[in-house]
């Protein structure tokens, strides 16, 4: 069994490269023959058809939806699919697939899209944010990763500013819940519960460990496990990163859902080899 891993062609984050790493050791001790490609060269349209290097396999731990289209048409099975990683990739996109489904998530807002420069901000959509979703309230670009993208707005000067500074960049508002700087991180493979480890940020209200976040091993119970799986399962994902939010009344609510999530302070501090499941499941997928 031949596969690749596909890293983003100006990979620099180690955890990235640490990632793919060691998807490529799991999949060689269970006998598939896998390296890791940069997306560089790897598929493109020439004289009307999609023409791509044949693997039987790729672990896609990119975003790049174009090339993941392209490796799926020439008949590559990718982990996870193009779709689902488009669909995660914007952080919108999720909520609104997971939206009349019974997941419980935090109130968004989508702002206008906006073509111009010169624009003037709308008030009445000011005021609605402020008056729907309260202060504090989260900023979000629909695009980005490890934190990047996300802001916290507490009043309605750092609102119109924001909003002033953004408008020609896709993002949405959401409504704060809990006390910042604290989240439950759930790994599913498969559409199976794996571990969940719950991450603490004592100086930014951002839980990631990219961030300062720290991590401890976290006892999920049914609820969660449940909640995290239908999730899963609705955006059709072979692995993911479920990032849970709890209110102080204890309510849980989906904040975001990674199909690339990074999985070594998961695997350091839950004690589970999550790089040899999913390679396991990949090679099951496979093999069926």
């Amino acid at each position: 069994m031949k596969g690749i891993v596909v890293v983003n062609a100006y990979i620099k984050n180690k955890s990235q490269i640490m990632q793919a790493e060691r998807i490529v050791e799991e999949l060689f001790l269970l006998g598939a023959e896998c390296k890791i490609r940069k997306n560089i060269g790897l598929a493109e349209i020439k004289n009307g058809k999609t023409v791509a290097q044949n693997y039987d396999f790729c672990v896609f731990f990119d975003k790049d939806k174009s090339t993941a289209r392209l490796l799926e048409k020439f008949g590559v099975k990718l982990f996870n699919s193009a779709e689902a990683i488009e669909v995660c990739d914007d952080k919108m996109l999720t909520h609104i697939a997971l939206s009349d489904c019974g997941i419980a998530m935090p109130d968004c807002i989508n702002a206008p899209l906006c073509y111009y420069e010169d624009a003037e901000i709308s008030e009445e959509f000011i005021g609605n944010i402020g008056d729907k979703l309260g202060y504090p309230l989260v900023a979000k670009k629909c695009y980005g990763s490890l934190g990047a993208g996300v802001f916290l707005i507490k009043n309605k000067a750092e609102l119109i500013g924001f909003e002033r500074l953004n408008k020609l960049t896709a993002h949405f508002y959401q409504k704060f819940i809990g006390s910042g700087g604290e989240d439950i991180r759930v790994i599913v493979i498969g559409g199976k519960y794996v571990c969940a480890m719950k991450r603490k940020n004592a100086v930014d209200f951002r839980s990631n460990i990219e961030l300062g976040g720290i991590g401890e091993n976290f006892v999920a119970d049914e609820n969660l496990i449940s909640l995290c799986e239908k999730v899963a399962g609705i955006l059709k994902l072979d692995y993911c990163g479920i990032d849970v939010l709890t209110d102080n009344g204890g309510n849980r609510y989906i904040c975001e859902v990674n199909s690339n999530a990074f999985f070594a302070e998961a695997e350091r501090v839950c004690g589970i080899n999550i790089a040899k499941k999913y390679a396991e499941f990949i090679i099951a997928s496979k093999n069926a």
